[in-house]
């Protein structure tokens, strides 16, 4: 049994017969006397329960608290390996997060963690060291707007922002709901009602100039409204009106490509010549087509036309700028 185990038995123990003996935990919990000790200081001390020795009844239990003071172990539904995995996550955010927002956030969670597994901060340490993500081309947001974004989204509020449309160059000022926020490709991106336009609408969270929260309550949007026509298309541009894309990749390539996840909607099958043959829907051709072009002379689009028209002359321009 682990030290978070025995904690929680003796926790329960305590509660429910209000009063222990040392022998009757011993028996319980099947320890050596010095490791109850332990365990008992552990308890008291770093976990702040008011354990009491009572010499008359010959026993440990909890001291006289007012009603609003009621000592409750924190974390009490999770066992062992669900604190391990949560401290993982907290450094998958970690990483995500460039600007430490999350992590800021997130920081008394950890210090709980890390009270009931009884690491130490050097031990802490030597742990997160074991999970890397490399994440290229990350584009950071400033922590003030992430910030904002998630504080407006949590207290659905609108948010009043000046915002850079970098395909068109164009500065506009907008007046947003927000809906939900999206992580992709290394990118944090809102997706909001808008209020000139009168729809959904996403934004790269990086491209925001200013930002400032409203006093007026946010629309809200039913999320299979969001889903529907925010995810509807591949990668983050959306849309409710997709196409599909037919693409047929080499036997080296199929090796990867067919356990890949392009879209939660695509089909997939393999050909009879070792090829494997992609279907995504998509409702702007300019991320899919970056995709492909990653895959160089590993893949064709065999379908629609106007695609396969379009990746032909990118790779023809490529090929140009090298003669």
């Amino acid at each position: 049994m682990t030290q978070t185990a025995r904690v929680y038995k003796i926790e329960r123990l305590i509660r429910n017969r209000g009063c222990v003996s040392f022998r009757a935990m011993l028996d319980e919990l099947e320890v050596s006397p010095a490791t109850l000790k332990r365990d008992l200081a552990y308890l008291k001390d770093r976990l702040g329960a008011p354990i009491e020795y009572d010499r008359y009844a010959n026993g440990y239990r909890f001291g006289a608290q007012s009603r609003g003071d009621r000592h409750e172990l924190p974390g009490l539904w999770f066992s062992e390996r669900e604190l391990y995995s949560l401290l993982m996550a907290h450094q998958l955010l970690s990483e995500l997060d460039s600007e430490g927002v999350l992590s800021h956030h997130l920081h008394p969670l950890l210090e709980r963690i890390h009270e009931l597994l009884g690491t130490s901060e050097s031990d802490a340490h030597a742990l997160m060291k074991r999970v890397k993500i490399i994440g290229a081309a990350r584009r950071p947001v400033p922590g003030r707007y992430f910030e904002l974004v998630g504080e407006a989204l949590t207290k659905r509020r609108r948010l009043q922002m000046r915002y850079l449309t970098r395909g068109r160059g164009e500065i506009s000022n907008r007046t947003v709901s927000p809906q939900r926020l999206v992580h992709h490709h290394g990118t944090w991106y809102l997706d909001a009602w808008c209020h000139r336009v009168e729809g959904l609408r996403r934004f790269a969270l990086d491209a925001i100039e200013d930002a400032s929260l409203q006093d007026a309550r946010a629309r809200d949007v039913p999320m299979k409204q969001v889903q529907a026509e925010m995810d509807a298309g591949y990668g983050i541009y959306a849309g409710s009106q997709p196409q599909w894309a037919t693409l047929v990749f080499e036997p080296q390539a199929a090796q990867w490509v067919s356990r890949e996840q392009w879209h939660p909607q695509q089909r997939g099958r393999w050909l009879a010549d070792g090829s494997y043959e992609l279907q995504v829907p998509y409702v702007n051709e300019t991320e899919l087509m970056m995709d492909v072009l990653r895959h160089g002379d590993q893949v064709i689009v065999r379908a629609p036309e106007g695609l396969a028209r379009l990746v032909r002359s990118k790779l023809g321009a490529a090929a140009r700028r090298y003669r």
